[in-house]
């Protein structure tokens, strides 16, 4: 199972990106890939081929009208089950004794 951490964004054009953000967000959500968003990312989690094709996806939709693109990927992976989104979470606050604050 991976957990893959990627935020990509067009350059040039200005500073604000929410709306190109907003069609990557698009393209995630109907994908039907497990995700979360953070203020500075989105994190998949699935099938190595899965989470690929979903970032893909997103790479792609920006392709047809930036013609500058960047992006920082982040991959984890491990054999065995998936809700790792939701486990390394619930593992740490364990260890703690108390819930985080947490983008979910």
């Amino acid at each position: 199972m991976v957990l893959l951490e990627f935020a990509m964004a067009p350059h040039g054009r200005g500073e604000s990106l929410s709306a190109e953000v907003a069609r990557i967000l698009d393209v995630i959500d109907k994908s039907g890939v497990p995700y979360q968003l953070t203020p500075m990312g989105t994190i998949l989690e699935g099938e190595w081929d899965a989470v690929m094709a979903v970032v893909t996806a997103c790479f792609k939709t920006l392709q047809a009208d930036c013609p500058r693109i960047g992006m920082n990927l982040k991959v984890d992976y491990r054999a065995g089950p998936d809700s790792r989104l939701r486990s390394k979470i619930a593992k740490v606050e364990k260890h703690l004794g108390r819930k985080l604050k947490t983008a979910g």
